[in-house]
Order: C-alpha cells, then sequence, then structure tokens
C-alpha cells in the first residue's frame, strides 16, 4: 500500500470513527425501549428530518449509480431518473407527510410502517401486517446488497483487494453500527452524511471540470459523441463479447448511431418519482418529527438538498467522459467513475474525505433498510402475532437475530462483483413503490378503502414488479417499461375494485379518517 494509499485509508477511518461515536452516544437512549430504537420516540427535528430521510433514501447509487449511468450512455437516463425524483419527493413531502404524521398517532401510535397499516384498518387478525412485513424483508435485503456492493467496489477500487472481501468488510460495519444505535443514531449520523455527500458532489464537479478544461470543453465532448447530450436520443458504446466498450486506434471509445429516446422511455423514468410513496425509510421520518407544523420547513430543506445533488450527480457523470473518456469500458465498472475522479484530482487526505461521500450514502441507507426489515421482523411478526407477550427485550434480542441474518442473505446477494448499483436499486424501488405507493396514497386520502381492498393492492403490487421485470419486459417493445409504472398502475386498479366490491368500512375507521383529515382527536 503506498503513501497515497494510506493517506485515503486515514481520512476514512477518521471518519468512520465519528460515525460509531454518534451510534456510542445514542445507543444508551436508543437501547432503552423499541420504540425508541426503531422510532426515536418521535423527537426529530426538520433539519435532521429532512437530511436523514434524504441520505437515508439516495444511497451509494446517488455517487455512483447516477453518474455510471451518465458516463456510460449519456444524459437522457440519468437526467429524466433524476427529475422523476425530485417531482417525487416534492410531492411526497407535499401530500404525504403531514397527514401519515397525524395518521400514524390515531392509529394507535403507530412506529413502523406494517403497524400503521394494520392499526390504520383496525385489524383483529394481522394479515395486512404480515403482508407488509414480508415485503419489506424482501426488498430491503436486495436494497441491503446494493449498499454492500457499493462498498465492495470503493474499497476494491482504492485499494486493489478483491471485491469480494472488501464488500464482506463493508457489511460487517454496517451491521455494527446499526446494532449499537438504532433510528436516532441512524438519523443524527444520516444527517452528517447528508452533508458530507453534498460537499464531496460540488467539490468533485468542480475540480474535475476545471481538470477538464472548462464547462464548454465538457459539453463539447459530451456533444461530439452521437446520442451522449441529448433529453431524446442515447449513446450506443460499441462493445466487444464480453460487453467492453471498443478503442479506436486514436485511443477514443467507440460509439455507435444514437439511439432514440421515445416518451415511453421518458415516463419510464419518470416513474421513478411514483417509487417515494412506498419508501418506508422516508415515510418513517415523517412519523417520527417531532411537530407536524415543522414539516414545511423540512420539505424546503430536503428539495434544496435533493435538487442540488442529483443535478450535480448527472454532471458528475457527463464531466468524467471528457476527464476518461476510455477509464472505464464496461457498465459495472463505469459507476465508479467518481472515485477516480476523486483519488486523480484531489491531494489524498481530501480525496479520502470525498470517498467517505461514498460511504457516507451507503452507511445512511444500509442501516436504514436494515433497522427496517429487522423492525417488520421482531415489531410485527414476532410480537405482533408470533408472541404478543414477548418482553421488549425479547424483542430487541430478536431483532438483532434478524440483523444479522438479513445482512448475511444481502453478503450472498451482493458476492458478484459485476453487480450494477443501479440495476439492484431500480428493482427493489420498483418492489416497494408498488406495493406501498398506492394503499399508502388510498389509506391517507380516499375513506372508501377497505381491508381487503389493502391487501389486494400489497399482493397485486408487489408480485406485478416480479412478473414484469422477469416475465413481460422480456418480451421487449413497449413492455420493456420500468416495472414500477405498470404495477404501481395495477395496484391501485385492484384498491379501487376489490374496496368498491366490499363492504365500506365501519364507523370507526370511518371517525379515525374524518379525525386525521380535519386534524383534531388525534389521540383517541
Amino acid at each position: 500500500m503506498d503513501a497515497k494509499t494510506i493517506q485515503i485509508l486515514v481520512a476514512m477511518v477518521i471518519y468512520m470513527a465519528v460515525v460509531i461515536l454518534i451510534g456510542v452516544l445514542y445507543a444508551k437512549k436508543a437501547n432503552k425501549s423499541s420504540d425508541n430504537y426503531f422510532l426515536g420516540g418521535r423527537s426529530l427535528g426538520p433539519w435532521v428530518t429532512a437530511m436523514s430521510a434524504e441520505a437515508s433514501d439516495m444511497s451509494g447509487w446517488l455517487l455512483m449509480g447516477l453518474p455510471g449511468v451518465a458516463y456510460w450512455c449519456g444524459l437522457a437516463d440519468a437526467a429524466w431518473t433524476a427529475i422523476g425524483l425530485a417531482i417525487g419527493t416534492y410531492f411526497n413531502w407535499l401530500l404525504v407527510s403531514k397527514r401519515l404524521r397525524r395518521y400514524s398517532v390515531r392509529a394507535n401510535n403507530s412506529i413502523t410502517l406494517p403497524d400503521f397499516f394494520s392499526n390504520r384498518f383496525r385489524e383483529k387478525s394481522p394479515l395486512i401486517m404480515s403482508i407488509a412485513a414480508v415485503f419489506i424483508l424482501i426488498f430491503f435485503t436486495v436494497y441491503a446488497a446494493s449498499c454492500f456492493v457499493t462498498c465492495g467496489k470503493l474499497f476494491a477500487q482504492l485499494f486493489g483487494a478483491p471485491y469480494v472481501w472488501m464488500m464482506i468488510i463493508g457489511a460487517i460495519f454496517v451491521l455494527l453500527y446499526t446494532l449499537l444505535g438504532g433510528f436516532l443514531a441512524e438519523s443524527a449520523s444520516d444527517f452528517m452524511q447528508a452533508i458530507v455527500m453534498i460537499i464531496a458532489l460540488v467539490v468533485i464537479v468542480f475540480i474535475g471540470t476545471v481538470t477538464a478544461g472548462g464547462l464548454g470543453a465538457v459539453i463539447e465532448n459530451a456533444q461530439s459523441i452521437p446520442g451522449f447530450f441529448e433529453f431524446f436520443g442515447m449513446a450506443s458504446p460499441v462493445l466487444d463479447e464480453n460487453g467492453k466498450q471498443l478503442v479506436d486506434a486514436a485511443g477514443d471509445p467507440m460509439f455507435g448511431a444514437k439511439a432514440e429516446y421515445s416518451i415511453l422511455s421518458v415516463c419510464s423514468m419518470l416513474a421513478w418519482g411514483l417509487g417515494y410513496f412506498g419508501m418506508p425509510q422516508v415515510l418513517l421520518r415523517f412519523m417520527a418529527i417531532r411537530d407536524e407544523k415543522e414539516l414545511k420547513p423540512s420539505r424546503r430543506i430536503a428539495m434544496i438538498w435533493v435538487i442540488i445533488s442529483l443535478a450535480v450527480a448527472v454532471f458528475i457523470g457527463i464531466m468524467g467522459r471528457a476527464v476518461f473518456p476510455t477509464e472505464h469500458l464496461t457498465k459495472p465498472g463505469a459507476e465508479n467513475i467518481f472515485i477516480t475522479l476523486a483519488t486523480s484530482s484531489l491531494p489524498p487526505i481530501l480525496a479520502g474525505f470525498v470517498m467517505a461521500g461514498i460511504l457516507a450514502a451507503t452507511i445512511s441507507s444500509s442501516d436504514s433498510y436494515l433497522l427496517i426489515a429487522a423492525s417488520a421482523v421482531a415489531k410485527n411478526l414476532f410480537h405482533g402475532i408470533a408472541r404478543k407477550k414477548a418482553t421488549d427485550k425479547q424483542v430487541m434480542l430478536v431483532t438483532r437475530i434478524t440483523l444479522l441474518v438479513i445482512a448475511l442473505v444481502a453478503i450472498l446477494i451482493a458476492l458478484d462483483k459485476d453487480s450494477v448499483i443501479f440495476n439492484i436499486v431500480s428493482f427493489a424501488w420498483a418492489g416497494f413503490g408498488a406495493t406501498f405507493g398506492p394503499i399508502m396514497l388510498f389509506s391517507l386520502f380516499w375513506k372508501r378503502t377497505t381491508r381487503a381492498g389493502a391487501v389486494a393492492g400489497m399482493v397485486g403490487g408487489g408480485a406485478m414488479v416480479f412478473l414484469w421485470k422477469l416475465v413481460i419486459s422480456g418480451i421487449g417493445g413497449v413492455f420493456a417499461i420500468y416495472e414500477l409504472l405498470p404495477a404501481f398502475i395495477f395496484s391501485s386498479i385492484c384498491i379501487v375494485v376489490v374496496s368498491l366490491l366490499t363492504k365500506k368500512p365501519s364507523a370507526a375507521i370511518e371517525a379515525d379518517f374524518e379525525a386525521v383529515k380535519n386534524g383534531t382527536d388525534l389521540t383517541a
């Protein structure tokens, strides 16, 4: 290991030590009860709510996955995805946050998403809770795997070590941190990590643009590649039989004719925004804020962070092609462009702290994913169904065992070093968006929604994600659309049709709805 690598490692170790310190500081309070561990006692302020929601949401794909897409095939896919996410973020905060904060209190002070859905429909037998918990477990295990892939790629690229061992080391660190501090530590560190992430993005885009010869040179290079710098076109790298981009005699990467980018493709990428309505890691922040009046300033903070971060992440991929046109000649390798820019453009210590930005994004997401998945098993399946008289200590024990099991499964999924972070995230994102997004909106805004409709919507949306991704999309053409959009629509149809065909909700359920709508008697 050379001197430069050692300096980068030292900077990252300092950062990781600060993160661990936060976990230690919050550990005592977090472990007082499962309510504190899973939701922090509804004590988050507006800044922590906003920044932790967005940091836990964006994950390592913001610094690696999204720039990688832009580097590989140009502006269109990455930009339309970013636009969809920004729109989805705004409407989620605007429409869902306040009413969910109220409803989670009214619905027997729910502290997890399965709790909320079950209590919202006043279940006597916890069918909704069970279904929600199972889907959370499935999709968050996949999500955690994407974070472990990010750790593996980061450390392997930096230190030249085997991917698998680097991925496992990163996973162990995240697991230990999540075990230690729970929701409060996670939210506090996410706040810090959101700041680190945006600073890292801005620093790299500034340094990289200067290295490329200025903004004009970056744009000129992008425009020279067919379809690369267009909203309705896409670059087509020329590949060999192993999926590696070919280079011409002059040493330049080879591209074919631009691919057309249809309105259907635009809709497919914009559909990413629909996923926000079903993202547990974001929805829990709405439930955990200390006062609903603080949601408005929190929304503004979140939107500023999201718009800047997404725009800069996309531009880094575009700029990366100008600075290092042939550095990454495979699609999985393209996701390392941020690392390459940082390590080549900055002094080692600063590069280490920028690399900590990737680690920050990964930790802030994976600890959320592991914690929420564990809560689904321990709080909902174990305590809510299997053993209703379990003590808080028993619930916490099951939580920690579950965290370990989920992490092991996620590690197995992440073993493939050729995994594309963006693709893993897109599948899990679709799963949550289609399973929980429609039922969240209908639960909050349509009084006629029934328990049977909720079940049909969750099962229909979750199943359609698998069916569309694994079977229907293979047909091609219009069927190649992102699975979230058709699954979200199908789930909504299921909710409406089944709700109208079944007996309307009881007077008590309707009273809950009206109380939340009017902001009265929330603790009844």
